[in-house]
């Protein structure tokens, strides 16, 4: 009897020890999305510059060099393809924006996405207060997906970075862009699943209004 429970002590304290040696802190976690994304910048050849070079050059980051904008005060790295036409949302303005985007978790890979059929899009309804800015996604993929029960899902902070910077229209000629953005978003800024996991994402997002101004 003795030797039995001897022996269950033995498999029990080396369970217990390759359960500690797997189980991963908050900081080891951060340190991997910190690496994920340090490889990620690597591996895309991206420029990165700081906020008072990208106010310099008025607001822009220049595609041609691959750059990107690193936000000090959400962690987000921002590229903008393109400004678009249209105007900005104005302040105390509340209105509905087609949202056509691309995710890539880059810890697994795993990616979604709704840019591949001209009739799936999603819907972003977005209220600006001053300087902040709010949203849920009340259509589409981002809502069936991190919405619950069918209800809308509420945008991530790090989704909406970038319109302080870009206009929301609807093209009216062959030369008209509609708004796009490149994110790099950390998981403190982004969904549930990102923090829950620790996971970063990269992001391209277009945005135009539903109704034509």
């Amino acid at each position: 009897m003795r030797k039995a429970i001897i022996a269950l002590l033995g498999v029990f304290c080396l369970a217990s020890f390759v359960a500690c040696n797997n189980y991963e802190t908050y900081g080891d976690k951060k340190e991997k999305e910190r690496k994920a994304i340090k490889r990620f910048l690597s591996d895309s050849a991206i420029v990165v510059i700081d906020e008072a070079t990208f106010h310099k050059n008025g607001d822009v980051t220049d595609t041609a060099k691959n750059e990107f904008v690193y936000l000090d005060n959400s962690g987000v790295y921002m590229q903008i393809v393109h400004r678009g036409c249209g105007t900005p949302i104005a302040d105390g303005e509340q209105t509905d924006l087609l949202v056509r985007f691309l995710e890539i978790c880059l810890m697994d890979s795993t990616a979604l996405y709704n840019d591949t059929h001209p009739y799936e899009v999603d819907v972003l309804n977005i209220t600006r207060s001053g300087g902040t800015y709010t949203g849920s996604f009340t259509e589409g993929l981002m809502m069936s997906t991190y919405g619950y029960n069918g209800a809308a899902f509420g945008a991530a902070q790090g989704f909406l970075v970038e319109f302080p910077y870009i206009n929301v229209g609807r093209p009216r000629t062959a030369e008209d862009h509609v708004a796009k953005v490149r994110l790099i978003v950390p998981h403190s800024q982004g969904h549930t699943i990102a923090s829950n996991y620790v996971y970063p994402y990269y992001y391209e997002f277009s945005f135009q209004r539903k109704i034509d101004l």
